[in-house]
């Protein structure tokens, strides 16, 4: 595996240079924003060619997909701590499709997928079986009985988190005209969503 210029410091391992190329993007997306970010600028902070970026992410949009991604668990912690407030199933279910609505745009990495016009990508990210994995995870560590609100498995918990993230994903891609207020979205979806977890 031949490597050029890495600033005199060849990653080890495939795995290695393209988390090199994700944090220089990184790097690149918070020094001079996504208008400003190419595959020249990512190649220039991370020390190599165009042609060794292009090798292991053939398109801006995979490297930019690739940085989302590495600001998904720092979501998820922010997400699990604004839920524990929460005292039930249904004020959790609710709170969950409102903080991803709320904050998904505000992300300064998961953002840029839908600044990017990316929405495809996102789609498939969001909906993928690892981020329901990730949706379940954040809301079985919640404090609240989820057994009493009639999900007692890990199926039933997953496929509670699917739908969710379903709702607010419609919401992101598909804004209301006019755009709803922080609170006329919370009731709607505690008005549709609340009853099946009471």
């Amino acid at each position: 595996m031949g490597y050029h210029g890495w600033q005199g410091n060849p990653p080890g391992t495939e795995d290695e240079a393209r988390r090199r190329i994700v944090k220089a993007a990184m790097a690149c997306v918070d020094r001079v924003g996504l208008a400003k970010t190419s595959m020249s600028v990512v190649a220039s902070e991370a020390g190599v060619t165009r042609q060794t970026v292009y090798r292991y992410f053939p398109r801006l949009a995979d490297i930019l997909s690739a940085v989302a991604l590495a600001g998904v668990e720092d979501f998820a912690a922010r997400m699990a701590r604004h839920l524990a407030s929460f005292g039930s199933p249904a004020e959790v279910a609710v709170e969950s499709v409102v903080f991803g609505v709320l904050e998904v745009p505000r992300e300064p990495y998961l953002g840029l997928l839908l600044q990017a016009g990316e929405s495809d990508f996102f789609t498939v990210a969001v909906t993928s079986p690892e981020s329901f994995a990730l949706g379940a995870r954040i809301l079985r560590d919640v404090p609240v009985d989820w057994a009493g609100a009639g999900i007692a498995t890990d199926d039933e918990l997953q496929g509670l988190a699917e739908i969710l993230m379903r709702l607010f994903l419609s919401f992101l891609q598909h804004p209301s005209t006019p755009a709803l207020t922080d609170d006329r979205l919370r009731a709607l979806v505690r008005r549709w969503i609340g009853p099946a977890l009471q």
